[in-house]
């Protein structure tokens, strides 16, 4: 596979009409899975099938079989990730519905006096006063016009997906803010929320008249736990599990959460949002590190004991090297720990035959190399799949000049037949 392949990354998406909506950087090529979809109706001649994504993100496999006309399941534990998707996901909306209601909320916005609420320092560091009144305003009347509608869930997308671009903070890689690092370009916060409905609203004419057909539900639902969908009844299984680097799918949406009023501190995120996601970041396990061992004797993780326990031990000992002294080993075996979980749900839901594809990328905490494709097929297997192979897609730590260690990691797809 070449360097150049961009299908494991949300890149491609930002192009898409839809899927551009919200930049979820987490995500992988809609392109991509409307291909993986259709090529395995064709592979088992069947237009019927039903696919599944156990990390649904914003939408982007579901959106895929939208357009590919196929019945299609999503499970999404962040409560505002979860929103954001199901918002995409009614893209059946009526447009002339939404461009009335834009008008409301936007002349109630500029003609109203709203008393500012209280917002945590990091909103208030994200915002010069203008454009911080206006999203105050902005918010105050989209509240004002709530209604149970799929109108109005887009028209709050619309709010929740401006308020970067309104901003004059900085953004680091994968979205976490950096209200320390200036823009030159900042918009307004009416005049970004009108062009971004204006994009949405042209978005849905096109999504409504490609063909696609609404077949997709999403549920706001942990992975880790027993499925509630039927057992056998899923024949392909198409998703991105959270990496094991230390990626907090948390802090990243911290700006918006403390807008909406959400959160209010960065502890907040531990209690509000972090309980219902897989561990893959040091921030989610501190409390754990004392039962790291112990957890690493669970029956799940028996395929790959000896060798998770060898990295686990370099991993708790490397960290005295280190400033930060994150406690890598533990977010290392609960990673684990909970895929092989949700791996044992997966087979219970599968058929005999299916067919699942994971998008994943190899990890190194301090220079520690985990085979992750590896142990993750593993534990597939152990759970009651037949057989794993993992393809490369592209090269991973060869261009950043600050990257802290310089061990080469790869990013590509792990297929799991059976």
């Amino acid at each position: 596979m070449s360097k150049l392949d961009t299908s494991s990354t949300f890149t491609d998406n930002m192009s898409l009409p839809v899927h551009r909506w919200y930049r979820y950087s987490a995500g992988f090529s809609a392109e991509w899975a409307e291909e993986v979809v259709e090529k395995y109706k064709k592979y088992i001649k069947e237009e019927n099938i039903k696919v599944l994504d156990p990390f649904a993100g914003s939408g982007t496999t579901l959106l895929a079989c939208d357009k590919s006309k196929v019945e299609s399941y999503g499970y999404e534990a962040h409560p505002l990730i979860y929103k954001i998707a199901r918002a995409k996901l009614e893209w059946d909306a009526d447009v002339r519905l939404i461009e009335q209601l834009v008008d409301e909320v936007l002349g109630y916005a500029r003609k109203t006096f709203f008393t500012m609420d209280k917002y945590p320092d990091i909103v208030k560091r994200c915002y010069d006063e203008e454009n911080l009144r206006q999203i105050n305003a902005l918010k105050h009347s989209i509240e004002h016009f709530r209604n149970h509608t799929k109108e109005y869930d887009l028209i709050w997308l619309g709010f929740v997906s401006v308020l970067r671009s309104a901003s004059h903070a900085g953004t680091a890689t994968w979205q976490y803010v950096l209200p320390n690092k200036k823009k030159v370009k900042v918009l307004r916060a009416f005049d970004a929320f009108e062009k971004q409905m204006d994009m949405i609203c042209r978005d849905l004419i096109y999504f409504q008249n490609c063909g696609a057909e609404k077949k997709s539900c999403l549920l706001e639902f942990d992975a880790r736990k027993i499925s509630p969908l039927k057992q056998e009844s899923i024949d392909l299984i198409v998703t991105s599990p959270p990496y094991a680097n230390n990626y907090d799918y948390a802090d990243a949406t911290r700006l918006e959460l403390s807008v909406l009023g959400e959160v209010r501190s960065w502890g907040d995120l531990q209690s509000v949002i972090r309980p219902g996601l897989v561990r893959s970041c040091s921030q989610m396990v501190s409390k754990e590190r004392k039962d790291t061992y112990k957890y690493l004797q669970d029956p799940v993780l028996e395929p790959i004991y000896g060798e998770i326990v060898e990295k686990c031990r370099q991993l708790e000992m490397e960290k005295e090297n280190h400033g930060g002294k994150k406690n890598y080993y533990t977010m290392i075996a609960l990673y684990f720990l909970d895929l092989g979980k949700i791996w044992r749900h997966l087979r219970k839901v599968c058929k005999k035959d299916s067919l699942v594809c994971f998008v994943i990328g190899d990890s190194a905490p301090y220079g520690v190399y985990i085979p992750v494709e590896e142990w993750l097929g593993r534990l597939a297997v152990a759970a009651g799949f037949k057989e794993y192979w993992f393809e490369k897609t592209r090269d991973r730590n060869v261009k950043w000049k600050n990257r802290k260690h310089t061990v080469p990691l790869k990013e590509g797809r792990l297929w799991v037949r059976g």
